[in-house]
């Protein structure tokens, strides 16, 4: 029987992920410890492993797109079973009892803990999960985890910056097609919209990865889009696109940034606001989103397309991320 695992932690700011081997954790009442099958690695741990979020202890195990089978249930848990297939995601605790949460925002939580942030996440062979914060896969389980990895944030994220975006932005313009925008283009194109694809200048690579996903035009953030949008979704941390989206957006169109963590917004005339174009962010997600985004793609689901690592290659994986070498999404295979 096992009795320890693997995790690759970050120990410092600007150091690489370490292999570190551990005893097996137990689960406290309500948690469950579950066997990571699959876990994507999603820009968010990039932001963690560089320090561009605060981070509330070190060492920290990043990695919030998980896919696990429940291996062992703390006191309590009725809802799963040792041996079910779950997914892990970002939010991994929410109060249930602030302003927010009673409105249903749990995304907006005063006291939040989020996994690969607060809790040690997924880029490992095992971790521990608040049982009601893990979600069922359904007919998902049956797939490759690999496959099913990616939804877990670049998915759920997508979806609710798509939500955001507005049921009448027909024609949807994605800043940045990596891991999120591969899937969401997919989405949108499911429910009749049009998108249009913008990648860093000269990714001429990431543009034909666009157009061969549905894409109707693909080129660079700096080009205008050969008709105005009706909305933008900014995936890409860049806070010179707000200007540029909004210069691609009609009037009364919408700008949603949809990551964590951006650069600065720099200045822009106000006239590229006016007629009431809106900028609006994302904040992390619910369990509700998560429900709604598994069921769509259960029921239309998009191809997925990812390239795989073993757990010892985490930074390799970050690098590539970083790089921008990947079209789709990084997961890690423990």
């Amino acid at each position: 029987m096992t009795t320890a695992m693997r995790a690759m932690a970050l120990s410092a700011i600007g150091r690489p992920l370490a292999l570190q081997r551990r005893p097996l954790p137990e689960p406290a009442a309500g948690e469950m410890r579950l066997r990571v099958l699959a876990c994507a690695v999603c820009r968010t741990d990039l932001h963690v492993v560089d320090g561009d979020l605060d981070l509330p202890h070190l060492p920290i195990v990043p990695g919030h797109e998980v896919v696990a089978e429940v291996e062992a249930l703390g006191a309590g848990v009725s809802a799963h079973r040792v041996g079910d297939r779950v997914g892990v995601a970002w939010l991994g605790h929410s109060c249930g009892h602030c302003s927010f949460c009673m409105r249903g925002n749990e995304n907006l939580c005063d006291t939040p803990r989020f996994t690969g942030l607060h809790r040690d996440g997924g880029f490992a062979s095992h971790l521990v999960a608040e049982a009601d914060f893990c979600l069922p896969l359904g007919a998902l389980a049956r797939e490759d985890p690999a496959h099913v990895a990616p939804f877990m944030c670049a998915g759920l994220i997508g979806w609710r910056s798509l939500k955001a975006a507005g049921a009448d932005a027909r024609r949807l313009g994605l800043y940045g097609f990596g891991a999120a925008a591969h899937l969401i283009a997919q989405v949108a194109q499911a429910q009749g919209r049009e998108v249009f694809a913008f990648t860093r200048a000269g990714d001429s690579a990431g543009q034909q990865f666009a157009r061969s996903l549905g894409a109707v035009w693909a080129g660079s953030s700096d080009e205008r889009p050969p008709a105005p949008l009706d909305a933008a979704i900014l995936f890409a941390p860049v806070g010179a696109l707000v200007p540029a989206a909004l210069r691609a957006v009609r009037k009364g169109g919408r700008v949603v940034c949809g990551g964590i963590h951006m650069s600065d917004i720099p200045s822009f005339p106000y006239r590229l606001l006016w007629e009431e174009r809106q900028v609006v962010s994302v904040a992390n997600l619910t369990r509700a989103d998560a429900h709604e985004f598994l069921a769509q793609v259960q029921a239309q689901p998009p191809r997925v397309h990812v390239t795989t690592y073993a757990l010892e290659q985490a930074n390799e994986a970050l690098d590539d991320l970083r790089a921008g070498r990947l079209n789709g999404a990084a997961v890690l295979l423990p």
